[in-house]
């Protein structure tokens, strides 16, 4: 069953973000993952978004999700990440 992480973020540090968001696709395509969403432009329908971007990567399974997450690929740019912005991170299983 595939599986969904979901990133809703506030950049706080765009010039380490910006790096971070070079690194990261290679590390996402290696574990079998893509984005589904990766920063567009939000209408609000209902409420206030917690965070002003949202990022949505699918893999093809919970298990695959985890995997790239602690990887040793992705893991220092997780702390990257954290310096550079903050918000949730979720994985969710698809239907």
């Amino acid at each position: 069953m595939a599986a969904y992480v979901i990133a809703q973020i506030d950049v706080t540090d765009p010039d380490l973000f910006a790096a971070y968001r070079e690194k990261v696709p290679p590390t996402i395509a290696k574990h079998g993952g893509s984005y589904v969403v990766r920063g567009g432009e939000m209408t609000v329908l209902e409420e206030s978004p917690p965070k002003p971007r949202m990022v949505v990567l699918k893999f093809e399974s919970v298990e695959a999700a985890k995997g790239w997450y602690y990887s040793d690929d992705y893991q220092p740019l997780a702390k990257m990440r954290q310096k550079a912005a903050n918000g949730p991170v979720v994985i969710v299983e698809g239907a």
